[in-house]
């Protein structure tokens, strides 16, 4: 399965992103050959509509599963469009919250908030 997290840093080590949209990076990690790889989220930047953007970039990824602290109502709209499921990660780093989910204990994420503004 391919997942993709939100990250601050470029490593395993690094903790998830609080924030989906604006995360500096995202960690695509394929379960079955257990490779990892990091790209700038250049959604980040954007001076509104980051979450659609960086939903945006996962479809195009054909990530299956996000595992996020949190996410806006208009990303996860994109995400469940493309048949991406989307799952409340730890506050802890990559490599936890990989382990979770092969573990089968992170939830779906069920509460998505409205979106955040002046973020530019």
């Amino acid at each position: 399965m391919k997942l993709v997290l939100p990250t601050d840093g470029n490593t395993l080590d690094s903790r998830i992103c609080a924030s989906f949209g604006r995360s500096p990076y995202f960690c695509f990690y394929d379960t079955v050959d257990r490779q990892s790889t990091f790209i700038r989220n250049t959604a980040a930047d954007s001076e509104g509509g980051a979450g659609i953007k960086a939903a945006q970039i996962l479809v195009d990824h054909q990530v299956e599963a996000l595992l996020t602290l949190r996410c806006g109502e208009n990303a996860a709209q994109v995400l469940t469009a493309a048949n991406s499921k989307i799952y409340k990660a730890l506050d802890t780093s990559l490599t936890d919250n990989i382990a979770a989910f092969e573990q089968g204990a992170l939830l779906p994420l069920t509460h998505f908030h409205a979106g955040f503004h002046g973020h530019a």
